[in-house]
């Protein structure tokens, strides 16, 4: 059960600091100064939950890898983060997009691990929850202005739905190990996650005249490795300094 419930850490930890790092990007580089810094906190937000859960990845393996070796010590295929959060930032509309439906993802997992059987899952939840609420008040409410607004906007959000669709279906896909620790009460079934997420995010979508897309082939694998030609440059920047200096102190 150890092993799985590593890989299970090491999963929520990574989606975590691949996002914070995408958000990190556009510090400096928001449309206006309120989201520059939203955006930012947002992404400080995503990388503080990462430290926890890689924490205590750490210490289930018992390896002595701190969260520092976990998060830049790594290659990509080790890495299990969402194929989703992985993509690439596009315009404002295609990272507020991609937010989103992390963000409704995110909070229907956490409010089940707030109740989970292992006290260690169910703090780091708890504590990450009172922090998404706001992150899915923020990235829904910009998915509805900009979908219910201009026909530009409406089309660029749309695009990115369009474009960002095929990545969702690898959030919710179990791998072995699983089923042991959903018997034993530790994580919650991510098939009943998948049912909250599509009722919420139908019903956004509704109000902001956009579409889900149909007869779309799905992605999957990012829990076994399997990732987009993205995420190795993304690695390749947030590693170097470690990686070039491993004996720097900070």
């Amino acid at each position: 059960m150890d092993s799985a419930l590593f890989n299970f850490c090491l999963w929520m930890g990574d989606s975590s600091l691949i996002l914070g790092h995408r958000l990190s990007e556009w510090t400096g580089h928001g449309p206006i100064l309120e989201e520059d810094i939203a955006m930012t906190n947002i992404g400080l937000d995503l990388v503080g939950q990462a430290t926890s859960w890689l924490t205590l990845a750490g210490e289930i393996e018992g390896a002595g890898r701190s969260e520092d070796d976990l998060a830049y010590l790594r290659d990509l295929k080790a890495f299990k983060n969402a194929l989703l959060v992985e993509q690439l930032n596009g315009d404002f509309g295609t990272t507020m997009m991609r937010q989103y439906l992390f963000d409704v993802y995110q909070m229907h997992l956490m409010k089940e691990l707030s109740d989970s059987k292992d006290e260690r899952l169910a703090a780091i939840a708890s504590k990450s929850l009172k922090e998404i609420k706001y992150h899915i008040r923020h990235s829904s409410a910009w998915i509805k202005r900009l979908g219910d607004g201009t026909a530009e906007s409406h089309d660029r959000v749309q695009n990115a739905l369009n474009a960002l669709w095929m990545f969702t279906d690898d959030l919710f896909e179990s791998v072995n190990g699983d089923q042991e620790l959903i018997d034993s009460g530790i994580i919650p079934n991510l098939s009943e996650i998948k049912k909250s997420w599509e009722k919420d995010v139908m019903e956004l979508f509704k109000e902001a005249t956009l579409e889900i897309p149909e007869k779309v082939f799905m992605m999957k694998g990012s829990r076994n490795g399997i990732h987009t030609e993205h995420l190795g440059f993304l690695l390749a920047e947030m590693q170097f300094l470690p990686r070039a200096y491993p004996d720097a102190k900070w």
